[in-house]
């Protein structure tokens, strides 16, 4: 999973320097040696260069709009036959005072960056879950760091877009671009969150009201890379597949903590057998 880069703690004070058992300085290093690593570095980098896959073209809007169609209005047939899926549910509880978004209602917030791939595959799950509770609008899509583990993972950014709901606020924060050029700044209620529920600095990390947390992806990047983002919104409408059980059941896992938000309103998603299951996971 990635994490945001601690700083670096130093100390003035130091251990005394060993001398060297023979008159060659510690340092030196013979050149054959020094060409031989130079050579080892630049094969790998080589190496890697070839080996990681290009990101796939970007979609028209109309693809994109298309994608955005197909994973916000998955049949509630599929959702039960799913249920939890292979996704791995790392929702742990918490306490304090009810977080409350612009609006008022409990709030879901996200902090994350545009270059993560573990953000990058937890945002189809985190789209689908929300989506059964308001709607979004000005999803884009982009996709994880090309230099990263899991590089040119297929996902949207929630940077620029904007969510709407009866039953709960939603706030993202994108840190930094998929260059990990610095983007969006949480506000200090969001970095006092982070604070008490995310020491260690992981995206993504979600808070869901202030009731449950989650920090890292529920299932591996792995498990859509290579992918366009039609084939894999194609995917998800197929129960059986891979990509469906571990993106569909972490949407599942999600929406059981958003219905113990929301006093599991709607009924019409939070009282189905599935959901009520998960829940009672969660206490």
């Amino acid at each position: 999973m990635s994490t945001r880069k601690p700083v670096r703690k130093t100390s003035s004070t130091r251990a005394p320097a060993r001398k060297p058992v023979s008159g060659t300085p510690a340092w030196a290093m013979p050149a054959a040696t020094v060409a031989f690593l130079a050579l080892v570095v630049g094969v790998f980098l080589v190496y890697r260069y070839y080996t990681t896959p290009p990101p796939p073209p970007a979609p028209t809007q109309d693809t994109t709009s298309q994608v955005v169609s197909i994973i916000t209005t998955l049949p509630s047939s599929e959702f039960d036959t799913i249920a939890q899926g292979s996704a791995n549910n790392l929702i742990k509880p918490v306490s304090g005072t009810t977080a409350t978004g612009a609006t008022g209602k409990p709030l879901v917030l996200y902090i994350g960056a545009e270059y993560c791939p573990f953000c990058a595959a937890q945002r189809w799950p985190l789209i689908i879950a929300l989506s059964r509770f308001g709607t979004f609008s000005g999803l884009q899509t982009t996709t994880s760091s090309s230099s990263d583990v899991y590089p040119n993972t297929v996902t949207f950014t929630f940077h620029g877009a904007t969510y709407m709901s009866q039953y709960i606020d939603f706030r993202a924060v994108e840190t930094s671009d998929r260059n990990q050029n610095q983007l969006e700044t949480p506000t200090a209620a969001d970095q006092d969150l982070i604070n008490r529920y995310d020491s260690a600095g992981t995206i993504p990390f979600v808070d869901f009201g202030n009731r449950y947390s989650s920090t890292g992806a529920f299932y591996s990047p792995e498990t859509i890379g290579g992918m366009s983002w039609l084939a894999l919104a194609e995917s998800l409408q197929q129960p059986d597949s891979p990509q469906a059980k571990a993106v569909v059941g972490s949407a599942n896992v999600i929406t059981a903590a958003i219905c113990k938000m929301s006093g599991d309103q709607p009924a019409s998603v939070c009282s189905t057998a599935t959901i009520q299951k998960i829940e009672k996971t969660l206490q």
